[in-house]
């Protein structure tokens, strides 16, 4: 009798601990931990993160409720702290603690928008492009001027230019140098399409070329609606084998966009930049065109116009001249009022 009253007592002992354990179990894999009554949260793991460091962090900002029952989770059931990976992660709130460690293993991260505009050299564009991502912006800056990599795209450090167009995209926050590349690479392919390339053949230019005129058209005003007209008049320029003499060329061969009066010694830079000394387009953009720039040589005006100058009242439109002596007339009423403005140089 006392031996069956043992065996009843240890098979409740062991149903009640085994219940306990269970619960607890249950609790440590499903209960809430994670942004309890809490807005969502991006957290970010980097290559050099340690996990106790981590579940630290994780408490430290409230992310975690109990540190304890995560970190057991992590490491004794899912072996998080041997598989972690770098990223950007989204948090949801009420997450239980096996949600958010799956989620953290998987290497699932959450999306980061990168944006570039107004870039006129390699080194905007590597500080722009970056500004979002792990990526730092000397590393890419490096990718940029590799000449092998480059190639891979039918590139190189003059012409790179050309395969970045300016938007906003959707990437990985983790994303490398060569990934970066292959996106913008299918970017650039999406962008020139059959359509397109037809234009640029019709106009008598490469993508690479037109991406070329369309960044010193976008540099000679900041009027888009006149940027199919000034395509008109370079390109009949390109088609006569006459200069282009465009102003935006001469501030890129002096690394200085800020001239806002071109003069006679930047003429005599001697650069392949400089359209008034070599005949043709410069070998590479200027800056990174824009899709506005873009489809306006893609779609520029067939007219007779050979000249363009700013309007004198700085309205940043311009006067166009089919002869150069009507030119010439337009062009010194615009320096007579840059004299009046007192801008010199």
């Amino acid at each position: 009798m006392k031996i069956r009253k043992r065996l009843i007592f240890a098979l409740v002992a062991g149903t009640v601990i085994l219940s306990t354990f269970s619960l607890y179990t249950y609790q440590m894999l499903y209960t809430p931990n994670v942004l309890v009554e809490r807005d969502a949260k991006i957290v970010y793991v980097n290559d050099s993160t340690d996990f106790t460091t981590f579940l630290k962090k994780l408490f430290n900002d409230k992310v975690v409720e109990d540190p304890a029952t995560f970190g057991f989770v992590a490491k004794a059931i899912l072996d998080y702290d041997e598989n972690m990976k770098p990223g950007r992660y989204l948090l949801t709130p009420d997450m239980t603690n096996l949600e958010a460690i799956r989620l953290l293993r998987s290497g699932a991260q959450e999306p980061v928008m990168i944006t570039f505009n107004n870039v006129r050299f390699k080194e905007d564009l590597a500080g722009k492009i970056t500004n979002n991502i792990k990526l730092d912006s000397a590393t890419f800056l490096q990718a940029l001027n590799n000449d092998e990599l480059l190639g891979k795209y039918g590139f190189n450090d003059t012409t790179v230019l050309a395969m970045f167009i300016p938007n906003t995209y959707e990437v990985y926050w983790t994303v490398t140098s060569e990934e970066l590349m292959e996106r913008m690479k299918t970017e650039y392919d999406r962008f020139w399409t059959e359509e397109k390339l037809a234009k640029a053949e019709k106009a008598g230019l490469t993508p690479i070329e037109v991406a070329t005129l369309a960044g010193i058209i976008q540099e000679e005003s900041n009027k888009p609606e006149e940027y199919s007209k000034i395509a008109g008049v370079y390109i009949n320029r390109l088609k006569r084998g006459m200069l282009l003499q465009a102003d935006p060329t001469l501030k890129f061969a002096a690394g200085d966009f800020s001239i806002k009066r071109v003069l006679n010694k930047h003429k005599e830079i001697d650069s392949p930049y400089n359209t008034y000394m070599y005949a043709g387009l410069p070998p590479g953009p200027i800056n990174c065109p824009e899709i506005a720039s873009l489809n306006g040589v893609l779609n520029y005006q067939d007219h007779n116009y050979y000249y363009f100058v700013a309007r004198p009242d700085f309205s940043g439109y311009h006067d166009f001249s089919k002869t150069l002596s009507q030119h010439l007339v337009k062009a010194r009423r615009y320096q007579n009022a840059l004299n009046k403005a007192k801008i010199y140089e």
